[in-house]
């Protein structure tokens, strides 16, 4: 399987289109949920506001060009994810992506 070393996360983007649950707030402290926009944060605050499935604050098009609108300040289990994790996989998966292997 690929290392994802050279694996391009903006032109996929599953990750934060696969599951409402997912983008929970779990690590993070008081000071670094403050700094997301309001607007992104879950109604309970328990993590990203998502439209069905897919996080609010992802731009673009799942599997052609995508995009973090909260890049440098994303919670925890975000910066987590990694090409070719278990989680990564699933998410590629679930939209019918090839796995990173086939990816070119």
């Amino acid at each position: 399987m690929d290392s994802g070393d050279s694996f391009d996360c903006t032109s996929c983007g599953a990750c934060c289109a696969t599951s409402s649950q997912w983008p929970r707030f779990t690590l993070e402290d008081d000071d670094q949920i403050a700094r997301i926009p309001p607007a992104l944060i879950a109604a309970d605050q328990s993590g990203m506001r998502c439209t069905g499935a897919r996080c609010n604050a992802l731009s673009g098009d799942v599997g052609k060009k995508t995009a973090c609108t909260i890049y440098a300040i994303r919670p925890d289990v975000c910066r987590a994810c990694m090409p070719g994790d278990p989680e990564c996989l699933f998410a590629r998966r679930a939209w019918g992506m090839p796995p990173l292997a086939d990816v070119a």
